[in-house]
């Protein structure tokens, strides 16, 4: 590398006397995690080139210089052959200084134009953009998982909870399909995200904009950008776009937290539902009978950690004026982690999903503890014409003396379950049993979103129809 800028202090250092300390250095650098950026800030470069040229600021010589030279610089990075620097501080300053070693003064005059600011904020636009695709994919790959899994179990009887107590009988196919509708919020907000991530800051330079005849439309559109940020004050100073992205993350981890969270309960030996495929879990350094659910476990403690990254944004921005700040540095490195986590948990659990083996016949043994059928009984009184709450007071009867005398309400004989509804006693009938068992229960939901086995695969066969489309 030659000397141009070839330590941070060079690049400003007719304005001072003295150059940094190491440990300044240190602590101010940022390359050791922002060179992931660097193919994003070459493609920005580039794109900037290729206007200057077209508005007559570069000549064509530079222009044919700069593109040699940033290939060049790509190969570099793509073999591991590029040597990072912690003495030029940044991604930026690394790939401006190799480039003006390669090309000489046409590097020099890459600049032209933009800042540092602009710059950055272009180079982590690109980059969460195409994370947001990534992040995209594998919502889709997950929620088809969950699909396939929820199709082959439409029929399978299991416990709903609310409070975790036995509540009423749902199938395990509609109880997977409630996380499907939670992944589908979660893509519709990130496409919408992707829209205002897709602004281009470049042009706005420093802070004012630029003196120079540049268009910023041409570069927005050789970078696919859907439209330019309009003003340069926000367009240096912005994160919103990372904030945002991050929220959204957040929300998508508090959904496979969840989800852990049952995966963790239904695969314990107190409840027996599931068992986790053994690449995903891991045994006991004392306990050889150990098999315990490390990857539902580890997610919903990650999710605390995505959820923390958007809290450090928040944070980060709360308190500082227009326009730039050397707060901004700050905001790559929770970024980077919320992507990497969210990614990697989505692509993970879309493998896990495929795994899990289902103990149908103990979730349905499950489904008959608890008397989850009251309420059917309660909704049978009420349609032979019983009110609501004399109703629901008569079931309360008929479940305490089912304790009392330790049996199921299938068990009850029919007289008896006369006596605590006397106004309709005479129009109870042996019918009341098949609302009782669990079957007449699930069938019984059959309007949309309910839990009936056509409801489920009509819901099913919805979204894959929208996964169809959205692909």
């Amino acid at each position: 590398m030659t000397d141009q800028l070839s330590h941070k202090a060079d690049a400003w250092s007719g304005r001072f006397s003295e150059p940094i300390t190491e440990r300044v250095k240190r602590y101010t650098a940022s390359v050791q995690f922002d060179q992931r950026l660097a193919l994003q800030d070459i493609a920005g470069s580039l794109a900037h080139a290729s206007m200057l040229h077209s508005c007559g600021i570069l000549t064509s010589g530079d222009l044919a210089d700069i593109q040699r030279g940033m290939a060049l610089i790509q190969e570099e990075i793509a073999s591991g052959q590029f040597k990072w620097s912690i003495d030029l501080e940044d991604v930026h300053l690394n790939i401006e200084a190799r480039l003006t070693a390669l090309v000489g003064d046409a590097g020099k005059r890459l600049h032209t134009g933009r800042s540092r600011n602009d710059q950055v904020a272009t180079d982590l636009r690109l980059w969460l953009r195409e994370r947001i695709d990534e992040t995209q994919h594998w919502l889709v790959q997950l929620q088809s998982a969950l699909i396939d899994l929820a199709e082959q179990h439409v029929d399978t009887v299991m416990p709903g909870f609310t409070h975790l107590q036995v509540a009423q009988p749902v199938t395990f196919g509609h109880h997977l399909m409630a996380y499907v509708e939670q992944l589908r919020r979660d893509a519709e907000r990130m496409h919408d995200c992707r829209k205002r991530v897709n602004r281009l800051p470049l042009g706005a330079a420093a802070l004012a904009g630029t003196p120079y005849p540049i268009d910023r439309q041409l570069v927005a559109q050789l970078l696919g950008f859907e439209e330019v940020c309009e003003n340069s004050l926000d367009a240096v100073s912005d994160r919103d776009f990372a904030i945002e992205f991050c929220a959204n993350a957040a929300l998508i981890m508090t959904h496979v937290s969840r989800f852990s969270e049952e995966l963790v309960l239904w695969s314990s030996p107190a409840f027996g539902f599931i068992e986790l495929a053994d690449r995903f879990c891991t045994g006991s350094s004392i306990m050889p009978q150990k098999k315990n659910p490390d990857v539902p476990e580890l997610a919903r403690g990650k999710t605390g950690r995505v959820t923390g990254s958007l809290v450090s944004l928040l944070t980060l921005m709360k308190g500082q004026p227009l326009a730039y700040n050397k707060d901004n540095q700050e905001d790559k490195e929770p970024l980077f982690d919320a992507a990497d986590t969210v990614i990697d948990t989505l692509a993970i659990f879309s493998e896990l999903v495929p795994g899990i083996f289902v103990h149908a016949a103990r979730m349905r043994e499950a489904a008959t503890r608890g008397y989850s059928t009251a309420t059917d009984l309660a909704d049978y009184l009420v349609r032979l014409g019983l009110p609501f709450r004399e109703a629901h007071e008569a079931v309360a009867l008929a479940v305490r003396a089912a304790i009392d005398s330790g049996r199921d309400l299938t068990a009850l004989q029919l007289d008896e379950i006369r006596q605590f509804a006397p106004k309709v006693a005479d129009l109870i009938s042996a019918d009341v049993f098949v609302v009782l068992a669990l079957e007449g229960s699930i069938h019984s939901r059959q309007h949309l979103g309910g839990t009936a086995p056509t409801q489920v695969q009509a819901a099913i066969a919805k979204a894959r129809l929208r996964l169809a489309e959205a692909g």
